[in-house]
């Protein structure tokens, strides 16, 4: 669905469990998600300072509008994918 394979190898994973199970991702990504760029260079290491425009080209052309961009944004995205999960096991 979404092609993960664009960011970097190491924040796949992380970028995966977040948007598709609603699971809150480490420091420097949520600064990504939430707009925070002063916190995003913050905590960049030397590796994912240099792709940080990669990041964020990523989650503007590949995530869903509503799961980044604010802090608000990404506690909504993480609720609702909380409540999509009760609802399934609810099911079962």
């Amino acid at each position: 669905m979404y092609d993960y394979q664009l960011l970097p190898e190491r924040l796949q994973g992380g970028v995966q469990r977040y948007i598709e199970d609603g699971i809150k991702p480490g420091d420097f990504l949520t600064a990504v998600i939430t707009n925070n760029l002063k916190g995003t260079v913050y905590r960049a290491d030397d590796d994912m300072i240099k792709v940080i425009p990669q990041i964020v080209f990523w989650f503007y052309n590949e995530a869903p509008y509503a799961c980044w961009g604010s802090e608000d944004n990404m506690w909504k995205w993480i609720q609702t994918k909380d409540t999509e999960y009760k609802l399934r096991v609810e099911k079962i």
